[in-house]
């Protein structure tokens, strides 16, 4: 066998043996259970199984399904703030950055009845999740993505992603669709509600903090928000 064929040969069985493992690799990865309440070819709502609610404990259970009005969801997602963060330097020039509104109109238009619908499908062990994205180039999107549950008369929301450039991989797993949730990239802004004395601030141990167990999730109590509500409570379990 010639030095050519030997060198072709190697070079075939590395590359068959880079697509296992890579395939393994993708493989490995665990799949969020999910179903699917909406989809376009670029924006999504889903309902995926929340592995922090416990059978063994009823309390971990969200208060699902839930009814919450398209009008509702509207008007705590024109109240959701988003302020990016200053570094020191930035802040003694130009001080802190403003709040600007987390979703523009087309956004809520589109994701308000969606959540709607997901909370009125939604069961104990679910959450919502979104998904929202722009494609810029055929290997880069902007995307905003989070979830939200219902407990009681709170909301829970997370925005996972806010107007992020996410880089499309060549290939392998494609994150930002799998795990709507989570950020893609290090978060650079807080979220904020309009009407403060509705938000319930949570408090973290510092053993939370070093295990890194902090909820990352805005906490809106609904009764306040929503006073006037028959029964005084604007969620329902159905």
């Amino acid at each position: 066998m010639t030095e050519v064929a030997i060198f072709l040969r190697v070079t075939f069985h590395v590359s068959r043996m880079t697509a296992v493992l890579v395939s393994c690799a993708a493989c490995a990865i665990p799949q969020v259970p999910s179903r699917t309440v909406y989809e376009d070819p670029t924006n999504f709502v889903r309902l995926e199984i929340d592995s922090t609610v416990l059978p063994e404990w009823p309390p971990s259970a969200h208060s699902h399904p839930a009814s919450i009005s398209v009008e509702d969801i509207a008007s705590v997602l024109r109240q959701l703030k988003v302020q990016e963060h200053r570094v020191a330097l930035q802040r003694m020039i130009q001080g802190d950055a403003p709040r600007v509104p987390a979703f523009s109109e087309e956004e809520i238009a589109l994701l308000a009845p969606r959540l709607s619908e997901a909370l009125a499908q939604a069961k104990p062990n679910e959450r919502v999740t979104f998904y929202l994205s722009y494609p810029q180039t055929s290997i880069k999107r902007v995307i905003t993505t989070g979830g939200l549950y219902v407990r009681g008369t709170e909301l829970h929301f997370i925005l996972g992603n806010w107007r992020i450039v996410y880089g499309i991989p060549a290939y392998g797993m494609i994150y930002d669709r799998r795990y709507p949730m989570s950020p893609t990239a290090a978060k650079g802004f807080d979220l904020f509600f309009e009407q403060d004395a509705a938000v319930l601030h949570q408090k973290s141990s510092i053993w939370d903090r070093l295990l890194a167990n902090e909820k990352d999730e805005l906490v809106i109590d609904l009764s306040r928000v929503f006073p006037g509500a028959a029964a005084g409570d604007p969620v329902a379990r159905r």
